[in-house]
């Protein structure tokens, strides 16, 4: 399968892209793609981009990475939703739970603020030998 994507290239901390196409399965700095099709730079924004070979490379079957059909897409070479390529290091979590804890959490800080501590160790006390009263003998 063939793909539409970035080339690193340029010098440490200053990064620019070949926008290629080749083979999905290999590596990009892995031998020659079978042709470039533009460059982008993120540092200064400045794009080139052969609409017409993207457009037959597209028409072939081959498939866009997330960030180049993203950039396709701001450059209105081609149409469509963009895709979400941010990488997140832990999967979305069920936020109902998250907003009951709160809750919890400042009921407690309301009862301690509300009660002194001395008020709250006799009562404490009272049920502790309840319970041992209510206990069932048999």
């Amino acid at each position: 399968m063939l793909t539409i994507r970035f080339q690193r290239t340029g010098r440490t901390n200053d990064p620019a892209f070949r926008i290629v196409v080749s083979e999905k399965t290999k590596h990009p700095k892995a031998g020659s793609p079978l042709q470039v099709v533009g460059s982008y730079n993120p540092k200064t924004k400045h794009t080139v981009i052969d609409a017409d070979s993207v457009k037959h490379w597209l028409s072939k079957g081959a498939q866009a990475s997330g960030t180049v059909n993203n950039l396709l897409i701001n450059k209105g070479i081609i149409e469509g939703k963009k895709i979400n390529v941010r990488l997140t290091k832990h999967p979305k979590e069920d936020l109902s739970a998250k907003a009951v804890e709160p809750a919890k959490v400042e009921a407690s800080a309301e009862v301690k603020n509300d009660e002194s501590p001395a008020a709250v160790a006799p009562e404490a006390s009272v049920v502790e030998e309840s319970k041992t009263e209510e206990a069932p003998v048999a």
